[in-house]
């Protein structure tokens, strides 16, 4: 990777596909909220059951499991969309089309006497949404060069977030004034931001690769496809291209490194996504009101994620990969230390202030370089699957290590849950060391070739 100066990497920013990026953000952090969060405070504001309302967090599922139909989207040409628009766009066209009229019908449901249809429409959009995700990280590594995917991550990552605030204080502002239906009739307009930043982007170049196609015939071979015959053939030929392929072709370019590279990402966000389980609940427990924990999430955490990403963008143009992907997962590690001193001390807004902001700038950090790591990754040919397998190995781990913090924090308090936490984040470094010496290595003895 080219490293550039600091004026070239803060000149990324205005390139045409990484400013793109902050709509494609948006359009992908739209529904997120609008199927959660933001869907049980509809809910419950209409007198719908806590013990109902439980139930749509499973809707959640449908983003975990998106590896499914990943090869899907990453090999099935839409009729007439995919020859219009292209092998991505016409994908995320789609999915974004989907994801508005699951909005506009569920506008027009009433909770207390449609509830089902809700479930239904809700799930709907969620599966609209994942798929939509997919594309995106595809489309996002496929249109520039690998240099630059962490300045398109922190765009991504600003729109996103500016579309939570929309989804959330937006959605609250309208529904309070007018109501909830005409509330998510408003949102189901604000998704033509990306469908319009889709019809006039550029459909990344696909080409052939003779190795590929050499590669995923061994393996058709040594799955032995060709015995098999008509239409039980073509359903194995796509089964070995489209689903095992992406899985070999990993192991095959990585060699014995995959292994390292999986455990990195299944540990590198483990310290912060455990520490994030509890960070509202610690902060109550401190005494601190709602409002005073929205405002200064709202103002310092905001715009220190949105500095993270950003400055993690340009680290990676100036320094190259490896060294900004070790100081975001230190920093992380690190600053979860911070709270062990607001568990210690006697709580202050200052404090607090300080604390977040330090916490959501290793986190912007982190975010964008790891992003640009797991880009890197990918195989062009395999985009959509092999990153959508790499994004799920990347939350999965951690997140079920993080149903096991209220248990931590119960038995032994904060500041050990937060000590704990911070802990969890030294696996993530000496891996990231490890890997760095690997490449030194392999440079090493291909200089010496």
């Amino acid at each position: 990777m080219t490293q550039h100066s600091w004026q070239q990497s803060f000149a990324a920013y205005i390139r045409p596909q990484v400013l793109g990026m902050s709509f494609l953000g948006f359009s992908a952090g739209l529904p997120f909220l609008l199927v959660f969060s933001t869907l049980s405070a509809w809910l419950r504001d209409t007198g719908v059951t806590l013990s109902v309302i439980g139930f749509f967090s499973w809707v959640g599922i449908t983003y975990s499991i998106k590896v499914i139909w990943a090869p899907v989207v990453d090999r099935l040409p839409l009729p007439f969309l995919t020859r219009l628009l292209g092998k991505r766009r016409s994908w995320m066209l789609l999915a974004q089309v989907g994801i508005a009229a699951g909005l506009m019908v569920l506008a027009e449901l009433d909770p207390l006497s449609q509830i089902e249809l809700i479930a239904i429409t809700a799930v709907g959009i969620a599966f609209c949404s994942a798929t939509q995700d997919i594309v995106i990280d595809a489309y996002r590594i496929e249109s520039i060069e690998a240099e630059y995917q962490a300045a398109m991550a922190a765009m991504y990552v600003f729109g996103y977030r500016v579309a939570l605030l929309v989804a959330g204080a937006g959605t609250f502002y309208i529904a309070e004034y007018i109501g909830w239906n005409a509330a998510y009739s408003a949102m189901a307009l604000f998704m033509f931001i990306g469908i319009v930043t889709t019809l006039l982007s550029r459909e990344p170049e696909h080409q052939q690769d003779d190795k590929r196609i050499a590669q995923q015939q061994k393996i058709e071979g040594a799955l032995g496809v060709q015995t098999q015959k008509g239409v039980l053939q073509r359903l194995s030929t796509w089964f070995s291209d489209a689903v095992v392929s992406p899985f070999a072709d990993f192991f095959v370019r990585n060699g014995s490194t995959a292994i390292w590279i999986l455990a990195l990402i299944a540990l590198y966000k483990m310290s912060d996504i455990t520490m994030g389980v509890m960070a509202n609940p610690f902060y109550l427990d401190l005494g601190f009101s709602k409002k005073e924990i929205a405002d200064i999430s709202k103002i310092f955490g905001f715009f220190m994620t949105i500095f993270g990403a950003a400055l993690g963008g340009v680290l990676v143009l100036r320094y190259g990969l490896m060294k900004p992907l070790l100081l975001g997962a230190v920093l992380v590690a690190s600053t979860n230390l911070l709270f062990v001193l607001l568990a210690l001390l006697e709580p202050n807004l200052s404090l607090l202030a300080v604390v977040i902001s330090a916490d959501n700038l290793s986190g912007g950090i982190a975010t964008a370089v790891f992003i640009a790591y797991l880009s890197s990754l990918t195989n062009s040919a395999y985009t959509a699957t092999q990153y959508a397998l790499f994004s799920s190995l990347m939350t999965l781990p951690a997140k079920l290590l993080g149903g096991f913090s209220g248990l931590i924090v119960d038995g032994y308090g904060y500041a050990m849950f937060f000590l704990y936490a911070s802990s969890v984040g030294l696996p993530a470094i000496i891996l990231v060391l490890i890997l760095i010496r690997l490449q030194n290595t392999t440079k090493a003895e291909n200089t010496a070739l």
